[in-house]
């Protein structure tokens, strides 16, 4: 077998044991029915984001919609978590400049088909700092993580992925994929908009989205972003990390307000900016529904 390998360059990670966990698909379907994280070892966040309660007394299927933060910090063990999957879509929700500089590690079957933008889709993310060095308290962490949710419905690059996911997923078969950097704040987003097309309450989307606090990998998201943030801010208070690395219901909900104060409601928007009319709803309960 040949060894497992980036999409944007060619890497191997020296000198480190490999476990391969042999997991079948039904072996991580019965995992998530209780826990939705996944076990892995480099990769945040990753977790199945199906199985709430949706309309009409259905249930949004398992083993399907999956979620995670970026893939360079994959084991071996890792991959064939992922095979083992049989994801055909990755929606890739991260800029050319995350990719390029963290490309996802593969296994050396990996065939999905890859979605991503040509293009940087957030300006100025929390793991790439910016706007000079500041002492970053918990009060301008925050601050700093409303403004992304502020921006992010009228994101033109956003707009383009989270249409394309949504056409993605009412056009092709099999299991997704949708992740950005940290699988938290642009992969929260659509998440949550995908349950609300699928009928699922509000009080579970946003607790879906806050399902991202539990993920027991956060030691693999801060070993990723906070070198690069410390280098932008100096020291940086726990809670203020915790701002930064973690979600709050009031970044969620900054998002849903701004979209209804300006479009009326989230279904005008999906319908109108998104391209998520009735027949596209339509399809994705088909598919997704249970």
């Amino acid at each position: 077998m040949a060894p497992p390998h980036f999409s944007l360059c060619h890497k191997r990670r020296a000198g480190a044991a490999v476990v391969v966990r042999r997991l079948t698909r039904s072996h991580l379907w019965a995992m998530t029915s209780s826990d939705p994280f996944l076990p892995t070892e480099g990769i945040h966040n990753l977790r199945d984001y199906g199985g709430y309660a949706a309309v009409d007394g259905a249930r949004v299927k398992t083993g399907l919609l999956f979620r995670s933060g970026q893939h360079i910090d994959a084991s071996d063990a890792d991959l064939e978590t992922i095979r083992a999957l049989d994801i055909r879509t990755v929606i890739d929700l991260r800029g050319v400049s995350e990719r390029t500089g963290f490309p996802c590690r593969r296994h050396p079957d990996f065939a999905a088909d890859v979605i991503a933008f040509d293009g940087e889709t957030s300006n100025s993310p929390p793991h790439e700092g910016g706007g000079g060095r500041v002492e970053m308290t918990a009060e301008k962490a925050r601050d700093r993580m409303i403004a992304v949710y502020t921006r992010m419905p009228d994101n033109p690059a956003m707009i383009d992925m989270f249409s394309r996911y949504f056409e993605a997923l009412a056009s092709r078969e099999g299991g997704s994929l949708v992740h950005c950097f940290a699988g938290k704040d642009r992969t929260g987003i659509a998440a949550s908009l995908l349950l609300h097309v699928l009928g699922v309450h509000h009080d579970d989307i946003v607790a879906e989205f806050l399902r991202t606090n539990d993920a027991p990998t956060q030691e693999v998201l801060e070993r990723q972003s906070l070198p690069r943030m410390e280098q932008h801010y100096g020291t940086i208070e726990r809670e203020a990390l915790r701002n930064l690395m973690g979600v709050r219901s009031d970044y969620i909900e900054t998002y849903w307000t701004k979209v209804t104060r300006e479009h009326g409601s989230i279904d005008a928007y999906l319908a109108q900016t998104l391209g998520v009319d009735d027949g596209r709803k339509a399809r994705l309960r088909e598919r997704l529904l249970a």
